[in-house]
């Protein structure tokens, strides 16, 4: 894969580390890289992992077999609920470090006896701890970013996204560069986090037991392991155009403009603010 710009035109590769195995509670999973990867490490290389085998090596399991209550306690805040024709319920929520998925990332697949599987605790310090061990073994700079699969607003399908980054710089401000036709770009900052989670999927894939990838070829983007981590990723609440679901917004906005014409009415059953 190659790509051409202003600089020099520049070759992507993408390649999995093979016979990582099955990751229990307390491992270490720059370690288990080490074991697994049978070619030098260059440096500016970027580590792309699975979020759920660093949730198995943190033990990150929930102590319960109800799925709905593992979403409530990763939750902070419900975006939109839907049922389903079956009855089961589809809830997108936030959870605390900002991240909007379906069902708060909580999971059972890839994962032995159908555990409830949770989100890394904090998967930017997973990431940097991870980075500084791999610089460690290597004597390298190395980048980590920790991926999980979420789904996007308009589009269909899944697609791998950062939700952790440990010495790699997320976003690529172009703000103020030029295009090739010479015009400056004004509002222009690529995703380059989820962009490198998305290439690491292409090799890693869902069904192949390859849970890490390395990425070589944008050793730019590797840095300093206190750069900003995915969380600078979320959008701020006051630039958020999407903060809820269209149901939920019409009826906060109807609730809304009930207490207006009558602050003493009660909010109308549908109000998802209303107590029971």
């Amino acid at each position: 894969m190659s790509t051409s710009g202003s600089d020099a035109a520049r070759q992507l590769h993408v390649f999995p580390v093979l016979g990582i195995g099955e990751v229990e509670a307390g491992d270490d999973v720059a370690g288990l890289i080490h074991a697994a990867l049978d070619r030098p490490v260059m440096r500016g290389d970027i580590f792309v992992i699975t979020s759920k085998i660093v949730s198995k090596a943190e033990g990150r399991v929930f102590a319960g077999a109800d799925r709905e209550q593992a979403i409530d306690a990763e939750a902070m805040r419900t975006i939109a609920s839907r049922q389903n024709p079956g009855g089961s319920v589809t809830r997108i929520v936030q959870n605390r470090f900002g991240l909007v998925s379906a069902a708060a990332g909580v999971d059972t697949s890839n994962s032995p006896g159908g555990r409830l599987l949770l989100l890394p605790e904090d998967p930017d310090r997973s990431a940097r701890d991870i980075a500084a061990t791999l610089r460690t073994i290597y004597r390298v700079d190395v980048g980590v970013v920790i991926s999980d699969t979420l789904g996007r607003p308009w589009r269909e399908g899944q697609t791998d996204c950062a939700i952790g980054a440990g010495g790699v710089r997320v976003l690529e401000d172009l703000r103020g560069d030029l295009d090739t036709e010479g015009t400056e770009m004004a509002v222009t900052v690529p995703c380059v986090g989820d962009e490198i989670a998305a290439a690491g999927d292409l090799v890693k894939r869902k069904t192949t037991r390859v849970p890490i990838a390395v990425l070589r070829g944008r050793g730019d983007l590797v840095g300093p392991l206190d750069l900003p981590g995915a969380s600078s990723i979320v959008r701020p609440p006051d630039r958020d155009m999407f903060s809820l679901g269209a149901r939920e917004a019409y009826e906060e906005g109807f609730a809304a403009g009930l207490a207006a014409a009558d602050p003493a009415a009660d909010p109308p059953p549908s109000d998802p603010r209303r107590s029971s």
